[in-house]
């Protein structure tokens, strides 16, 4: 059913074997866009031994700088956890979460961001997810290995597949990440020009509050336009209003 593709993009890997792995998994279930952002080894002849037959993977992965960079052109965003974030993120059992990538492939490229292997994900990685996908585990330790984790969930993309999950039923495709990074862009510029502003001791929750919600607006392009165009009036009023100000404090010419 996939028009297009579920994209796997790890970042931070540390062992080349692991990237070699995954991509066994993810050819196994019939995945075939890799993305790696900033692996410590790759091209790597560990990564093509553990590869075993998916060179094809390895050979058409991309690397890139950046999580933006990986995720450029897609519409839904996932990020893999094993450990509880913030209150403010939408939470998807696996299953849940790969019925949702299936289903929203339909309309645009679908990513899911997977964390180095000791640390995982940071806070920024995960900016641009619209949800975190949880793999149960039937312990206290829920770390998985890499490789085990893009198993799991490629796994169950096949499942969602095979099941002929019905194509998100939405008017327009989400919002690309790069247009969502624009918006937070102008949206902070506005909320300092009228000195909206975070009064927490670390004067850093509120963009971060304001982004999180957005996100799980999942907000279509057309969505984005319109709030960016409110954001340009509240521009063009205060500037207006700056002029009038101006103008009544300038002294007027005359005789003296």
């Amino acid at each position: 059913m996939s028009a297009h593709p579920v994209r796997i993009v790890l970042v931070d890997t540390s062992h080349p074997g692991n990237i070699g792995a995954v991509a066994r998994a993810m050819k196994n279930m019939g995945l075939h866009e890799l993305v790696l952002v900033r692996p410590k080894l790759f091209p790597h002849a560990e990564a093509t031994a553990r590869a075993s037959g998916a060179d094809d993977v390895l050979d058409s992965a991309r690397v890139v700088a950046t999580v933006a960079e990986a995720l450029q052109g897609t519409g839904f965003v996932l990020a893999t956890t094993s450990r509880s974030r913030d209150q403010y993120f939408r939470n998807l059992d696996v299953r849940e979460a790969a019925v949702r990538a299936v289903s929203e492939s339909a309309a645009a490229p679908v990513a899911i961001l997977f964390g180095a292997e000791r640390t995982g994900l940071t806070n920024d990685d995960v900016q641009a997810a619209h949800a975190l996908l949880r793999i149960p585990t039937g312990s206290d330790y829920a770390s998985l290995n890499l490789a085990m984790a893009v198993q799991i969930v490629a796994y169950e993309l096949l499942r969602a597949r095979q099941e002929s999950v019905a194509p998100s039923m939405r008017d327009q495709p989400l919002a690309a990440p790069e247009a969502m990074e624009s918006l937070y862009g102008h949206l902070g510029q506005v909320m300092e020009q009228v000195d909206f502003r975070d009064r927490t001791q670390s004067g850093t929750n509120l963009m971060a509050r304001m982004r999180r919600f957005l996100q799980r607006a999942e907000l279509d392009i057309n969505e984005v336009n319109i709030l960016r165009g409110f954001l340009t009036a509240i521009e063009q009023r205060r500037r207006r209003a700056g002029e009038q100000s101006n103008t009544r404090r300038t002294p007027q010419g005359g005789d003296s």
